[in-house]
Parts: structure tokens; C-alpha cells; sequence
């Protein structure tokens, strides 16, 4: 286990680590530089790219730039065969054997990603709305990282985005703005987080130059202005605090900080500051041997100037999550002006510049964002992760590659960014853009050419769906076998599909039953809507719905059409309430509290068992009629007439056993031998099966077993193996 101390060293390094870790995926050839050159000259020479500037003075340009990050020739080399690629008849065959599998893999990866980020360009411009292109804007971000294989691509990708602002600015040539936006959100902040710093500020500072040009040149202005005077000053501060901390014994270098425009106007929209009160304008860094030395060097500033409490923080003590230390402070001069300093050891600051502390990830990505810039914390967990690779691993492409394994990027026909988990399929894909293109998805066109609908995607395609005018999904999506489906959330809509048409079927046998009902009754004539009402449902689907599952008795409905029939007189009942003593009813077992010798019937929408809690109520002709508290026909009856609603119990039953008869619904994955199986699991529990009904749907089977019991809570452990046999969605009791 390596110490604290230990792994700031290690993170120190970061950015020589991150170029190592590039250059161990491309071989060390002799000349290679030289050799890359020579072979893309003829090709692109005479080329130009779609900016106008030429090809071959791009790729020595980018070139120029990976030296400057401090890649090696045979990293500058590849710039070359990456423009060369598109002029080659058999690009991959000819690079492989000229430079060798790793060279062709680059430049392949690196064209298609140029494709990529182009297509996404041109979808960016025909978003209307800000929150679609801020998505799309994070979408590319993640993409970036998860399209590459290993960092090559991207510091490739870095360096020729770079160039093409700095042509851009040489030429004085009108920027397209979503080349601006894309280095602003998407390439600047990725420099930021690779430690990259000189690339980060450049771009940030030219993108915003043509992004906002008048605002640029406002704050260029303000700096200019008090150019001269803030440098003199800041010098003079600069020196006299070195001198005077060498004077109280500490070794201190103070440095000044420069500020770039894009990072003050982004402090003074984020702060809502004037130009005047951006306080780190005028900032130094002070950088000692160790950390007593920080909080000397701290405790001196605040002797020798006046400090803004509320500005003073002490990450040493309290580092960020990533890492990141050092203490910060605003002081005022004697005039009042404000200073910012911050103080940390030579470890600390290596660790700031170049390891997993970057600005970025604390002021751009706070939880609550900083001048409009969000990041969600998955994303930026990964993000800390990946630095830290950078610094304490070496194999940096299989690392980054086993980063993202779980997410996917593809892009719609319009180049919009689609984000799936791995192995997705083009169904996954058509039910995350539109749960109506899901259901009608029938084929899929994949990078051009038609593909079978279980094929996993890669990051980077452009996928096509073929679509019915109407219809559905396939049972076969549901089967994990096939392969069809890798999102949950798209398994769900499939399934939530089938229960909808198991609905309408349900409901369409139940209004058979009602208007049969009706035609026997001679009242044809009455409003099925007025009907539900009447009986307490919302609509008449609700009605018909529960008559079709069994749920809601027709005797109800009859009920309901004879409002005459003969009924006990209802003061002789109520009179006869909560006197004498219980009795037993002759039938089932069941205690009327209060009545004596009252006929009883156990209800068949509910059919109760010991120990279901129970209720009684009082027919027309027909005694009482015992229901389950929670039978839903029950609560309806009960609702229009409480003053037929009666208290029962259950008795004790004497000599054997009462036995009473339950229906269990089960839904299954229908096969050949499934009702034998789900029948010997009730006989191997002794429970006799008196009725079975069975429907199959589509490759459901829907099932109602009658069966005989004597105690309602051991169906339910009995119910619990029959969910194990195989096939067996669900089995409840109804």
C-alpha cells in the first residue's frame, strides 16, 4: 500500500506518464518521423482540408504540436498517416505493412472518429433548443473518450483541433460555431482533465474569441489598459513577498499567475463580478519545502496584509475528493486592492498541474456547476478514475477501454449521439429513441447495410431502423437468449406492451359476459358507461376488465337490475343485530355474530378461507354472503349499502376438517408439460385440485386452479414453489 506522500509523487508525474503510456501502443522505428512524412507527401501535398488550409501544413502543424506536449517521433509520425488514410485505396493493408498493425489501427480509429465528431457538427446546428444541445454537447464528451481504444486518438484529435483555431485565427477566416462550441465544451475541458494545460487555455481563449468576439475584445481591452501598471505592481509584490519570506526563514518562490480572458469572464458571469471584482486578477502562487512551511508562509501574509475571511481555504487539511491541496487566500493592500495567493508545497503544485487535481474538476464541475457548466457525477467519477490511471497505472489503452465498457455511442441518420449499455442491439436503440419506433421496429440498417436485429452495436455507428406503419414487438425480444434486448428499460416497454393486449383481451371478454348478461335480462338498452357507474367503477373498460378476470361477480350486476326482488325485511335484520349470543351457520364454518340460524354462502368472487379476515353481507333472498375484507366487489356492494354489511367470524369447526375452495392464478412461459408440473406440486402438498382453466396467449399461458384448502396461509408457502417451476412468472391467489 503505497503512502499519501508516495502517491502524490506517483501523480506528479501524470503528464510524462500519459505521453509514456501513449507511445508504448507504437513501435520506436528507425526514422520513423521522416519514413511517415515522405510516404503521406505525394498524397496530401495538394490537398486542403474543408477549413482551406492545406493538408500537408496541417499534419506539421499537429506534429509540431504532439513535440510540444513532449511526444516522441514516432507520435508525431502518426499525424501523417491519419491525413494519408483517405487517399489510400486499401488505407488499413497498406499502412499495416508499411508501418505496422498498431500505426493502421490509429489511423483508422482516428478517421472514423473525424467522421464522427463532423456528422455531430452538422446535427448540432439543427437542434433548436439549448438543452438538446447541451445533451448532445455531453454526449460528444463521453463519446470521445469511449470511441478511442486508447489515448492516442485523442491527443491526436487535441492537437489538430488546436491548429485549426490557430489557422483559423492567422487567417482571420469566419469560424462555424459548432466548431467553436465543440472546442469550448468538448476539447478544451478533455485537455483540462488530461492535464494538458497550455493546450486547455489556448483553445478555451481562441474558441471564445469566435464564439463572442466583442466580449473577448472588451476584457482584452480592460487588460490592456492596466497592463503595464498591474504587471509593474504585481512584479513589485511578487518580489518584496519572496524577500521578505526568505527574511523570516522561509525558502519560498513566488510566481505570478497569469490569467487567461475566457477563465476571467467565465468567474465574472459565474459570480455575477465586474471586471473590477474579479479578486484573482492579481494573483500570486507560493511554492516552500514542505507544509509547516505553508502554514508559516500563511501566517505570515496575514500579518503583513489584511485577509478576506470568507475567501480563505485550507485544502491541505481538508483536500478535494480528487485530490487536490493547497491553501487559498484573498488579502487587500494597503490601497485596499485585492490579492489572491495560494501557497502549497513543490509536490502539492506538480500534483495541481499535472495529476488528478485539475481545475476543471473543481470549479467547472462543483455540485453546483460554475458559469453554466454541469457534469453528472457518474461521469465525472469516471473521469477521476481515468486520471488517476494516468498517473499509478502504465497500460493506459486496455485501462481507459475497460473504463467505459458498460456504455456505448452511436448516432442516429441525423448524427444526434445515442448513449446504450454494452452489447445493445438495434431494438435497444429504436425503443431509446421513440417507444413507438420500438414497438414498430422490424429491421435495421447499420453503417449502410442491413444487419439482424440482435446485433450488438459499436460505438460510433450510424444506425437506421425499418419500421411497420403499426403493429408490435415480438415475444421473442423478451427471450434473453436471442439477444434482442440489453436495456432493462427497453425489456420493460416490450413487456408493458403485452400486458396492455392481454388487457383489451381481458376487457373484450368481459364485455361479452356483461352484454350477455344484459340480452338475458331484455336490457339491452341501458349505457354500459352508466352501468359502471352505477356499480362504483370509473369507466365501463374498469368494469369489464374485472368481470373478465373474475374478479367482480355477474350476480352484482343482476343485483343492480332487480332492485325489487325479495329481501328480509331490513328492520327485522337490523333489529336482530348485535343480540343473542353467536351461533354457527350451518354452512362453511362461519359465525354470524348476533343472528341465530342465518343462512351463510361463501362468496365466489372472493372465496374466503381461514384465517382471511372476513366480512358479511346481507342478500336478497340468499342469507349472507361472506367476502374477503379486501374483495373488491365486496367494497363496492358495501360502499351503496353499509346497512347490509354484517360482522362475522370464523367458528370452530368440529370433527374434520372444512375444507374450502380457492382459485390460484398463475401466468407462465407456456410449454409442453406445464400443467403436469404445476399439478404435482399441489398433490405432493396434499391439496386437492377441484377446477382448472387455461388460456394461452401468444406463448403465455394464463391458468386459474380451484383448489381445496383449510388454511389460506399455507397456500401461500405452497404458492411459493409452484413460482419455481419452470416457466412460472407469477402465482398468486385471487
Amino acid at each position: 500500500m503505497k503512502s499519501h506522500a508516495a502517491e502524490q509523487g506517483d501523480t506528479a508525474t501524470a503528464l510524462p506518464d500519459l505521453v509514456a503510456a501513449v507511445e508504448q501502443a507504437l513501435p520506436q522505428q528507425a526514422n520513423a518521423l521522416a519514413r511517415a512524412r515522405a510516404f503521406a507527401e505525394p498524397l496530401i501535398a495538394a490537398e486542403t482540408l474543408e477549413t482551406g488550409e492545406n493538408t500537408l501544413a496541417h499534419a506539421d502543424a499537429v506534429a509540431a504540436i504532439l513535440k510540444s506536449m513532449g511526444g516522441s517521433e514516432a507520435m508525431q509520425a502518426a499525424s501523417y498517416l491519419v491525413y494519408a488514410w483517405a487517399h489510400l485505396n486499401k488505407p488499413q493493408e497498406v499502412i499495416t505493412k508499411a508501418f505496422g498493425e498498431s500505426y493502421a489501427a490509429l489511423a483508422a480509429e482516428t478517421t472514423k472518429l473525424v467522421h464522427v465528431q463532423r456528422q455531430a457538427r452538422d446535427a448540432d446546428d439543427t437542434l433548436p433548443l439549448q438543452d438538446h444541445r447541451r445533451e448532445q454537447t455531453e454526449n460528444v464528451r463521453k463519446m470521445l473518450l469511449a470511441f478511442s481504444r486508447d489515448l492516442r486518438v485523442v491527443m491526436l484529435r487535441l492537437a489538430s483541433r488546436l491548429q485549426t483555431l490557430r489557422y483559423y485565427a492567422a487567417t482571420k477566416q469566419p469560424v462555424a460555431a459548432a466548431v467553436a462550441r465543440e472546442a469550448l465544451q468538448v476539447f478544451a475541458p478533455l485537455a483540462n482533465r488530461l492535464g494538458i494545460w497550455q493546450v486547455k487555455w489556448e483553445m478555451e481563449d481562441l474558441a471564445f474569441r469566435f464564439l463572442e468576439p466583442d466580449t473577448y475584445k472588451q476584457v482584452a481591452r480592460w487588460l490592456d489598459e492596466k497592463r503595464v501598471e498591474r504587471e509593474q505592481y504585481v512584479e513589485q509584490l511578487r518580489s518584496q513577498l519572496e524577500a521578505d519570506l526568505r527574511a523570516q526563514g522561509i525558502q519560498a518562490q513566488v510566481h505570478g499567475r497569469p490569467k487567461h480572458i475566457y477563465s476571467i469572464v467565465k468567474k465574472m458571469r459565474g459570480k455575477s463580478l465586474d471586471f473590477e471584482q474579479v479578486l484573482d486578477v492579481r494573483a500570486l502562487r507560493v511554492i516552500v519545502p514542505d507544509v509547516k512551511d505553508c502554514y508559516a508562509a500563511l501566517a505570515w501574509v496575514h500579518e503583513r496584509f489584511s485577509p478576506i475571511l470568507e475567501e480563505f481555504d485550507d485544502y491541505i487539511a481538508r483536500p478535494k475528493p480528487n485530490g487536490y491541496q493547497s491553501l487559498h487566500t484573498v488579502v487587500r493592500d494597503a490601497a485596499g486592492r485585492p490579492i489572491e495567493i495560494q501557497i502549497r508545497t513543490q509536490k502539492m503544485h506538480e500534483h495541481a498541474e499535472h495529476g488528478v487535481a485539475a481545475h476543471w474538476a473543481y470549479k467547472e464541475a462543483g455540485h453546483k456547476g460554475y458559469a453554466g457548466v454541469s457534469a453528472s457525477a457518474v461521469y465525472d467519477t469516471k473521469i477521476a478514475v481515468l486520471r488517476q490511471l494516468l498517473a499509478w497505472e502504465r497500460d493506459l489503452a486496455g485501462s481507459v477501454e475497460g473504463l467505459f465498457e458498460d456504455r456505448i455511442y452511436v448516432l442516429t441518420p441525423q448524427a444526434a449521439i445515442v448513449e446504450l449499455p454494452q452489447g445493445a442491439t438495434p431494438v435497444d436503440f429504436a425503443y431509446t429513441v421513440h417507444t413507438s419506433l420500438g414497438h414498430r421496429c422490424r429491421g435495421a440498417r447499420v453503417d449502410g447495410a442491413m444487419v439482424p436485429l440482435n446485433t450488438q452495436l459499436k460505438n460510433g455507428q450510424t444506425v437506421e431502423i425499418v419500421a411497420a406503419k403499426e403493429g408490435g414487438p415480438s415475444r421473442d425480444w423478451l427471450n434473453p437468449e436471442l439477444g434482442f434486448l440489453a436495456s432493462n428499460r427497453a425489456r420493460a416497454k416490450v413487456r408493458s406492451w403485452f400486458n396492455e393486449q392481454l388487457r383489451h383481451e381481458t376487457e373484450g371478454r368481459g364485455r361479452e359476459l356483461v352484454e350477455k348478461l344484459l340480452q338475458r335480462e331484455g336490457r339491452t338498452a341501458i349505457k354500459l358507461e352508466e352501468l359502471a357507474s352505477q356499480l362504483g367503477f370509473k369507466s365501463a373498460e374498469d368494469l369489464f376488465f374485472v368481470v373478465g378476470k373474475d374478479e367482480f361477480s355477474l350476480r352484482t350486476i343482476e343485483q343492480l337490475l332487480h332492485p325489487h326482488a325479495p329481501l328480509p325485511s331490513e328492520d327485522e335484520v337490523l333489529a336482530k343485530k348485535l343480540r343473542g349470543t353467536p351461533s354457527k351457520s350451518p354452512k362453511g364454518g362461519v359465525l354470524v355474530v348476533g343472528v341465530d340460524s342465518l343462512m351463510t354462502q361463501l362468496a365466489k368472487c372472493c372465496k374466503p378461507a381461514p384465517p382471511d379476515a372476513i366480512s358479511g353481507f346481507v342478500t336478497r333472498g340468499k342469507g349472507v354472503s361472506i367476502h374477503r375484507r379486501d374483495c373488491s366487489s365486496f367494497r363496492e356492494i358495501a360502499a351503496r349499502s353499509p346497512e347490509r354489511v354484517i360482522e362475522v367470524e370464523w367458528g370452530k369447526s368440529k370433527g374434520e376438517a372444512a375444507v374450502y375452495p380457492v382459485d390460484v392464478a398463475i401466468e407462465a412461459l407456456d410449454r409442453q408439460g406445464l400443467l403436469r408440473d404445476i399439478s404435482e406440486v399441489f398433490a405432493k402438498e396434499k391439496m386437492n385440485v377441484v377446477g382448472v382453466q387455461s388460456q394461452t396467449v401468444k406463448g403465455i399461458a394464463w391458468m386459474t386452479f380451484t383448489v381445496e384448502i383449510a388454511d389460506s396461509q399455507r397456500l401461500a408457502r405452497v404458492l411459493g414453489t409452484v413460482r419455481e417451476v419452470g416457466g412460472v412468472r407469477s402465482a398468486r391467489r385471487r
